[in-house]
């Protein structure tokens, strides 16, 4: 199945690298793409389980779905994610 899940704070490609390199290894779930231009996060998933793991890691990394409360140290959180992704690009 896939998914398709609007997200908060995603500021730049050190971002999407961030997402897409953490949600790959997650297991079961696969093709993890980044829409910088709508905020949107894609990937392909095979059960409940999976796509809720993969709902808690993007809120992990201070990328809560649109909806869900976008705290302080989310969007902190957010920030050293991006950095990572920078760094690792």
């Amino acid at each position: 199945m896939k998914a398709t899940i609007q997200i908060q704070n995603l500021k730049c490609g050190g971002c999407a690298n961030t997402i897409v390199t953490q949600l790959s290894k997650l297991d079961g779930i696969t093709t993890v793409t980044v829409n910088n231009n709508t905020d949107e996060v894609s990937f392909n998933y095979n059960t409940e389980t999976e796509l809720e793991a993969a709902q808690t890691k993007l809120s992990d990394l201070g990328y809560p779905m649109v909806g869900e409360n976008n705290s302080l140290p989310k969007k902190a959180k957010s920030f050293v994610s991006c950095a990572v992704g920078r760094m690792t690009k």
